[in-house]
């Protein structure tokens, strides 16, 4: 996976390297990037808006923002690397949504706003079961009371992951 080749480098102190040269990586595209160790959230973040020319450079970015720049977590260390499992989600153009019936939790992420407080919430995460859950978690991470009147919107994800080893037992959390 690209995003961990990333990772790998940075921490070797080497040249990044390049996203293939392939169509996917060329796309004009935001995404989150997520890393798990042992199951647990260990960094994520993201972009809702491209910030960078291409879906690579935006990979390249993310990738090193969540495993050195994640406020919630301690940079990555080279002697965890190995314990480490990655996942890039490509976000769909955000579409307002009328009611909370045009959401389901499984398959769309939702980005809550009121003022200039904004959280979002990736789909289909653990323990995340229904969309009042998906839009509290949301709205708590941007600080909005759900008593207050916001405004929400939905997207979809390509979601890309490494497959967990044995033993790994996945728990809770997510990102967005």
């Amino acid at each position: 996976m690209f995003a961990k080749a990333v990772i790998r480098t940075a921490l070797e102190y080497k040249a990044l390297p390049e996203p293939p040269d392939d169509e996917f990586y060329r796309q004009h595209a935001s995404c989150f990037v997520s890393i798990k160790k042992e199951g647990k959230l260990r960094g994520c973040i993201g972009t809702l808006e491209p910030a960078e020319a291409d879906l690579g450079q935006e990979i390249i970015r993310n990738a090193q923002s969540a495993a050195f720049g994640d406020p919630r977590f301690p940079a990555v260390i080279a002697d965890e690397f190995d314990n480490l499992a990655f996942s890039v989600d490509v976000l769909s153009s955000p579409q307002k949504v009328g009611s909370s019936d045009d959401l389901d939790c499984k398959r769309y992420g939702v980005i809550v706003s009121c003022e200039y407080r904004r959280g979002v919430l990736l789909p289909d995460l653990e323990g995340v079961d229904s969309v009042e859950h998906q839009l509290g978690i949301a709205c708590q991470k941007a600080g909005i009371d759900p008593s207050e009147e916001f405004e929400v919107q939905r997207f979809t994800v390509s979601r890309f992951s490494e497959e967990w080893k044995p033993g790994d037992e996945p728990e809770g959390g997510g990102c967005g």
